[in-house]
């Protein structure tokens, strides 16, 4: 079901029907686990004594001073998890049933509720071209409802045909996500889990403000993808359409070199997208139209554990090194 086609209310009951209670089941309650690691603060580095966890032995100030040194957190009770939204023209696409905005909405609504309903705060800030609001980060499922009522209201406004557009209101912007993560860099001030969610169909030069970005916090990319954008098949004649100009184009799909090429740009694309993330130290989650959001976001609980587990050995996230 597309969640542009219902309101915030049955979306999230769906979801807490249909997802929640059986991740509930396969997660057995173990959200601690999977959530924590945000919410501690670096309080001090002294000398290893025999009584420490070695797991929380500094390596790096160690080989400096060579003598053995450990972290001393303090941990806090609930962990900031802020969801950066881009809700742009291109998420309006999707090959099959369910389009890119509609797994977007539906991935934020089942994290933001998994959050919220354990005392965490969630908060959002949502871009169509601009960013259109900054909803600071609250808890309970009412706050929820109105995360993804602002969603859909703002993903409804941007689904409307070019032509439209065109007629009543100048053409959008052109997508720059760097906007998005720079408002987000001043917005957020205490160190928060980050959910970047975007198809990363942009402007060059979101690469510097996302790595910035994860020096300060914790920060997982969302990246939605339908596979047609990667793989074209032989349809014969269609007419591609730009998704934020409304520019259309008929093109051969029969021909194979035209195939070809839109192979090669695609590769190219992915390559250049894996090494942004890995530039910036994110990890990626990837959310395909044709996924299913269960898998998704058990997905992302081996992301969190195994991000966990390395942290516990010694090799800690980027934004936590010297």
């Amino acid at each position: 079901m597309s969640a542009t086609t219902t309101t915030p209310e049955a979306l999230l009951h769906r979801l807490e029907w249909t997802v929640l209670r059986r991740l509930d089941g396969l997660l057995h309650g173990d959200y601690r686990t999977l959530f924590r690691g945000h919410g501690v603060d670096l309080a001090d580095l002294r000398e290893y004594q025999h009584s420490d966890d070695v797991r929380h032995i500094d390596w790096n100030v160690t080989a400096r001073l060579q003598t053995p040194h450990v972290r001393v957190y303090n941990e806090e009770r609930e962990t900031s998890a802020w969801f950066l939204l881009d809700l742009t023209s291109s998420l309006d696409f999707g090959s099959g049933a369910i389009k890119k905005g509609a797994i977007a909405t539906e991935l934020v609504g089942v994290l933001a509720r998994m959050l919220s309903r354990h005392g965490n705060r969630v908060g959002a800030v949502l871009y169509s071209g601009k960013v259109e609001a900054v909803i600071p980060a609250g808890s309970g499922r009412r706050h929820v409802l109105h995360i993804l009522h602002r969603m859909l209201a703002l993903a409804e406004q941007t689904r409307q045909p070019a032509a439209r557009r065109a007629a009543s209101a100048p053409a959008p912007s052109k997508t720059r996500l760097q906007d998005l993560l720079q408002s987000a860099g001043h917005a957020i001030a205490r160190r928060s889990l980050l959910f970047v969610v975007s198809d990363f169909i942009s402007e060059p030069g979101w690469e510097k403000p996302l790595a910035q970005l994860s020096q300060r916090h914790e920060v997982l990319a969302v990246r939605l993808y339908d596979p047609l954008e990667q793989d074209l098949p032989d349809l014969g004649f269609l007419m591609m359409q730009d998704a934020e100009s409304g520019e259309q184009l008929f093109v051969d799909t029969h021909d194979r070199g035209f195939r070809k090429r839109f192979a090669a740009l695609a590769e190219a694309r992915e390559n250049a997208l894996r090494s942004a993330f890995s530039h910036a130290g994110v990890d990626v989650l990837e959310l395909s139209t044709e996924d299913h959001l269960m898998d998704a976001v058990l997905r992302f609980a081996d992301l969190r554990r195994r991000r966990s587990s390395l942290s516990a050995g010694g090799v800690l996230p980027k934004h936590l090194e010297h």
